[in-house]
């Protein structure tokens, strides 16, 4: 594994403008506490209305990113998985840790990646997209006619199961689509599986395989829950058992498909996958996550730790990976 100068600058970006303006706070603070152990990271905060911080001065991007050789990108959500910070960290000719600025965007979009997952012959599933200013009732008819209840309903874009709703009538259909679309980027209306929850981390150029699939976790939700929700996972409600207690078949299959997305749609460094388990009918793709959370209640971290990895040695390897030297 390539051992990082100490003399390497390395910022970390965290904070933003999305809705998980609180969860990438905790990540980049932990990876901080992580790096300060054998570096001087340099803490660069983003403010919920999109200012630019080094040490709790605000400046302009341009003049904290030539204080950095190299960023970890610990955002969530928009501009830090949607392709913004990337394109201006490409625009200023700073590696950073994560996926690109297409891949990122195209992950991003549930949709197309459902699309992409589809055409790679992976499982998800049935699913309708609902686009910003189409008419509700005639969609509302498709969708009561294309898929059973219970049925899932969620924001195009964004992450943390944030704006998701599980209705069982129409009018719990219309609720759920205007509380998605109020997230802006549409809506995407997809079937209910019944079935176990799962999530799975995959590391590029890793033990010397170029996609490493890391153990299945399986999440618990709370029995009050019949599926994940952002409030119970940050609440401590849910519980993470990891590695899950899948047969070994359904464990090899989420392994395979996690590795399957990432490669398929050109994702760098690592991502986390979440599937549905069906005691009939099989492991289900539902997304991918190209910057998965980090604090200390994260999945990521849970999964390294069950093979045995510390987080700081794989934050010293993404960042490795950032610099080409991986």
């Amino acid at each position: 594994m390539f051992t990082l100068p100490q003399t390497l600058h390395i910022g970390v970006i965290r904070g933003g403008v999305s809705p998980e303006y609180d969860v990438s706070l905790k990540t980049g603070d932990n990876i901080l506490k992580q790096l300060s152990e054998t570096h001087r990271p340099l803490d660069i905060f983003i403010s919920k209305d999109g200012k630019w911080h080094m040490n709790g001065i605000e400046r302009a991007p341009e003049r904290i990113l030539k204080h950095v050789d190299v960023v970890y990108n610990a955002l969530h959500g928009e501009y830090g998985e949607d392709g913004g910070i990337q394109e201006l960290l490409d625009h200023h000719n700073i590696p950073y840790t994560g996926s690109n600025k297409f891949s990122s965007a195209m992950a991003m979009n549930k949709y197309l990646t459902k699309d992409m997952a589809i055409k790679a012959g992976i499982k998800t599933p049935i699913f309708i997209l609902v686009r910003e200013g189409e008419d509700l009732q005639s969609k509302m008819s498709q969708i009561h006619k294309a898929i059973t209840y219970p049925l899932i309903i969620k924001p195009v874009s964004g992450g943390s199961s944030l704006g998701v709703t599980k209705a069982h009538n129409l009018e719990e259909v219309m609720q759920g689509l205007q509380k998605a679309l109020s997230f802006g980027g549409g809506a995407l209306v997809e079937e209910y599986i019944a079935g176990r929850e799962a999530t799975c981390g995959v590391i590029n150029n890793f033990r010397n395989q170029s996609t490493y699939s890391l153990p299945p976790v399986e999440i618990v939700p709370p029995p009050e829950n019949s599926f994940f929700d952002y409030d119970s996972k940050y609440s401590g409600k849910t519980r993470e058992i990891c590695p899950g207690t899948f047969s070994q078949k359904e464990k090899d299959e989420i392994e395979r498909v996690s590795a399957l997305i990432h490669d398929t749609m050109g994702l760098r460094h690592y991502s986390r996958s979440d599937f549905i388990v069906s005691p009939r009918r099989g492991v289900y793709f539902l997304e991918v996550n190209t910057l998965p959370g980090m604090t200390k209640e994260s999945l990521f971290p849970k999964s390294l730790e069950a093979v045995g990895v510390k987080t700081k040695d794989f934050i010293h390897h993404i960042i490795g990976m950032a610099m080409g030297k991986e």
